[in-house]
């Protein structure tokens, strides 16, 4: 048997008919940049979430950008976020000038520990900035609090999660500025890269929209200095349709975890999801010891699997300058030597799982 990871053909192939139609009627149109496709994504993605206002962007990691610009972040302000994350969180904060404050992670969510924030908090901090790992949020309304106090911002890294619930409230609608990314391999993945902001602030999400179009408020007229970071008519066409069938993935997703669990459960570490949390399940990550060495029996097994993420944010070099350490943050450094992410996408079936679980528990 072979597995297939992601399996992003076959995502396509489901709704293969309204997506080249909806492709076909944006190509003979020409709307290539900022056509109606875009505003009604927006709208979708409003109605979806929650959120207020919805502004589509580049990528999630111009997202991140544009909502730390919009937000007046300059060279020097503290950013507090978590050292296990894909490189974007920290790297975008970095490119502003600005310093990524790392906090270590929950040994259970893997999450940021929010019990380590406060005393991280420092007068040239700005921004609190969770990432909601493998589709599950962090503990959003403690972080909230200490923002409230502190009068700083919640940015949610929500790249992983959209989708996903935390007390019946839809990831990025949990802060002051959510921010998503429809990556292909993401669980609602569009056909390139692609993002979005959400805020409930309308002079925020004005000064976003503009921002993404090169600061401008109307044409050639520049209030802001901002970005090229559109999001093409195409995707947001691509988006469109699969937005419509998301809830059913996203169940989908769900079942394929649970069928997971059980067969794992007593086997080894499995992920934990907090009561009061859903998850969207961007990835199925699970603890190992010898790493390498499960993940070459399973290849020869034709079992796919990745690691995220091998190495800690703090201990890459492009993050030297910043001082930290080997043991700076030993929860972060354990997960990341043991971390190993198995198949997870909508269309796995029951034997495929067995069969993945199965190979697995042979080599544990």
């Amino acid at each position: 048997m072979k597995i297939d990871f992601a399996n992003l053909q076959k995502a396509y192939q489901e709704h293969k008919q309204a997506i080249d139609q909806i492709m076909e009627d944006v190509v003979s149109s020409s709307r290539f940049i900022m056509g109606q496709e875009v505003v009604d994504l927006e709208k979708a993605l409003q109605n979806y979430t929650g959120a207020k206002y919805a502004i589509t962007c580049s990528s999630g990691t111009d997202a991140l950008l544009l909502a730390m610009m919009a937000l007046n972040i300059k060279p020097g302000d503290e950013i507090i976020t978590t050292p296990f994350t894909f490189i974007a969180t920290a790297e975008t904060i970095a490119f502003l000038g600005a310093v990524p404050v790392f906090v270590d992670i929950d040994s259970l969510t893997y999450n940021i520990d929010v019990d380590l924030v406060e005393e991280k908090i420092t007068a040239k901090t700005k921004v609190i900035m969770p990432v909601s790992l493998y589709g599950q949020t962090s503990e959003m309304d403690e972080l909230n609090e200490l923002a409230m106090k502190h009068s700083l911002v919640v940015i949610e890294d929500a790249a992983q999660s959209f989708g996903a619930t935390y007390k019946n409230i839809k990831s990025c609608n949990l802060s002051t500025v959510g921010c998503t990314s429809f990556f292909p391999a993401k669980p609602l993945g569009c056909f390139g890269d692609g993002g979005a902001l959400f805020t409930n602030d309308e002079s925020l999400a004005n000064k976003i929209k503009s921002m993404r179009v090169h600061g401008q408020t109307q044409r050639y007229i520049h209030k802001y200095v901002g970005m090229g970071g559109r999001l093409d008519t195409l995707q947001a066409a691509i988006l469109l349709v699969k937005l419509k069938h998301y809830d059913k993935d996203v169940e989908r997703r769900q079942t394929v975890a649970k069928q997971y669990n059980e067969l794992l459960k007593d086997h080894i570490s499995i992920p934990f999801i907090k009561n009061h949390n859903t998850s969207v399940w961007a990835q199925y990550s699970i603890r190992v010891k010898e790493r390498d060495n499960v993940q070459r029996w399973l290849k020869e097994k034709g079992i796919p699997t990745a690691v995220h993420y091998p190495k800690p944010l703090h201990l890459q070099e492009c993050f030297e300058y910043l001082g930290y350490k080997r043991g700076d943050f030993p929860i972060s450094e354990k997960i990341s030597s043991e971390i190993m992410s198995l198949p997870m996408n909508p269309y796995l079936t029951e034997e495929e799982v067995f069969y993945i679980t199965k190979e697995l528990k042979e080599l544990i």
